[in-house]
């Protein structure tokens, strides 16, 4: 009786997916493993990538400088058999240096669009912020519908599209904050914090051991478009109940009327929120999503779309507290 009972809580955890994931999970692992031979730590940061590589979206990362954030993004791009564009963003950047411009072919006499460095698959746009609002809204268009629009005609991007952009938010001067509608856009504000003591030191042995290697070179590519196309496919399949769909809809309505709160979550969170749960569901080898998994995801997609009310902000509050609180007041589905 006793090893009867030992065993049930095992057995009830035992399940059977209806769409393998297989595949999914190997093609994970392995961008991991890619990732880890020089990113220390920042299991949650690669994680967060991979999910929304799957979910089809985009990332805001948000740290200090110093913690790797450019270089974690560079990496993951390298990772993946596609075309990868930096752009920096700086005060004197205009739209046409990030989308294209069309210019006059004297032997034609015709203008011909020469394409910018957003035509491409994986785009890393470093200190985003610190272009000014006329540059910013050229992005709403490409990272919403995956197309851009010049002098008339409709230029779509090829897939995978995603835009990993990076932001300092200690350093203010010379700097723009996003629009709330561009920062609506992003998937994903991951918040990238200082390693811990024994990572440190991790850092310091494998810099040492590259002498002066570039990481870059440590890096293979492991999955190529057609692939990351076949995974996203296989998220779309994922299961959700209608009890999660409730509870998802339920987190983002609480946003809307909380007194600590001045602007709230739109129905493209809650899109979001689904998206990014099932394909977190299936990194972890599940054809279901669980309500853990819209746990984990809810920051990352909700703190950037919540405005604080003035009082709440002047007290220090911060978003994710909100969050917290949202989270606590919804019961859970089982």
């Amino acid at each position: 009786m006793e090893n009867q009972e030992q065993h049930k809580p095992e057995d009830e955890l035992k399940f059977e997916n209806r769409i393998p994931l297989e595949g999914l999970k190997s093609s994970v692992d392995k961008l991991k493993s890619q990732l880890a031979k020089v990113i220390v730590g920042q299991e949650n940061f690669v994680e967060l990538l991979i999910v929304g590589l799957l979910a089809n979206g985009h990332v805001l990362i948000e740290g200090v400088p110093g913690v790797a954030k450019t270089v974690t993004a560079k990496l993951f791009a390298k990772s993946l058999k596609t075309d990868f564009s930096r752009i920096q963003f700086t005060p004197d950047l205009m739209p046409s240096d990030v989308l294209g411009t069309s210019i006059f072919n004297v032997k034609t006499s015709e203008f011909e669009f020469k394409k910018g460095p957003i035509f491409s698959n994986v785009i890393l746009i470093d200190e985003i912020n610190r272009a000014p609002a006329k540059t910013q809204s050229a992005l709403f268009e490409v990272m919403e519908e995956r197309q851009v629009t010049i002098d008339g005609n409709l230029y779509p991007m090829q897939p995978p599209f995603m835009v990993l952009a990076t932001q300092n938010p200690i350093e203010q001067e010379g700097t723009y904050a996003l629009p709330e509608a561009q920062l609506d856009r992003f998937l994903f504000k991951i918040k990238v914090s200082y390693p811990k003591l024994e990572e440190e030191i991790e850092i310091l042995k494998g810099h040492h051991l590259r002498k002066g290697n570039l990481p870059e070179a440590e890096i293979s590519p492991v999955l190529d478009p057609n692939e990351i196309a076949n995974l996203r496919s296989q998220i779309h399949e994922i299961v959700l109940e209608d009890k999660l769909m409730n509870y998802i809809a339920e987190l983002v309505m609480k946003t809307r009327n909380h007194s600590h709160l001045y602007l709230g979550a739109s129905p493209r969170a809650s899109i979001a929120i689904m998206n990014a749960s099932k394909a977190y569901a299936a990194i972890n080898g599940r054809d279901f999503v669980i309500p853990e998994d819209i746990k984990n995801v809810l920051k990352p997609v909700l703190s950037h779309r919540l405005i604080l009310s003035p009082d709440r902000e002047m007290e220090g509050m911060k978003a994710e507290d909100v969050v917290n609180m949202i989270t606590q007041s919804v019961e859970i589905p089982r």
